[in-house]
């Protein structure tokens, strides 16, 4: 028999995602210390968080698959994760505003079947964004628990003229990725 599936993270999204992709999960999260080291190249940034929320859940539940993932924004290498406030917010749709940038997920597989990293990066371009733009979609999407400040999902028509590459990746989880990811370690899906 294969080992239950845990997702080592609160994100709705994720939870969605990978709920509607047919994957029976339960969620188990601990608490663990993001880098936000802007020296570290995208991938690898985010594989060192998404291996540190796997690794901490696998810990507990040695006999479990534990899926961990970690999100970031990043404009200029630069990484912008969620944000501390609302005029944070503000600013970081503001730099965003008429640029492109990447958007990475990383997960990490821990399993006693074994251990599967993935990076995923996406392209997106904003439209140029006027003050009132920003004010509107802050009203209508909750900006704050969102790296970069910002949800594909909601109402990312209003702020985003283009994405390329995976759009699921963008929303928190490369779900495609992730099946092939479980499949490879033995999993029927």
């Amino acid at each position: 028999m294969l080992p239950p599936i845990i997702l080592a993270s609160q994100s709705p999204r994720r939870r969605d995602l990978l709920a509607k992709a047919g994957v029976a999960f339960s969620i188990v999260v601990r608490d663990t210390e993001e880098l936000k080291d802007a020296a570290m190249p995208p991938q690898e940034l985010c594989l060192h968080n998404a291996r540190a929320k796997a690794e901490a859940v696998f810990r507990e539940h040695p006999d479990s698959t534990v899926v961990g993932a970690d999100t970031l924004v990043f404009l200029d290498r630069r990484p912008l994760g969620k944000p501390q406030d609302e005029e944070e917010a503000r600013s970081m749709l503001r730099m965003l505003s008429g640029r492109t940038h990447h958007v990475c997920t990383a997960v990490s597989i821990q399993s006693p079947l074994g251990v599967k990293d993935i990076a995923v990066l996406t392209e997106v371009t904003f439209r140029t964004l006027t003050e009132a733009d920003i004010r509107r979609y802050m009203e209508l999407v909750n900006v704050m628990d969102k790296a970069g400040s910002y949800a594909f999902q909601e109402h990312g028509e209003m702020i985003i003229s283009s994405v390329r590459g995976d759009t699921d990746n963008v929303i928190g989880l490369p779900v495609n990725n992730v099946l092939e990811c479980l499949k490879s370690l033995g999993y029927l899906l």
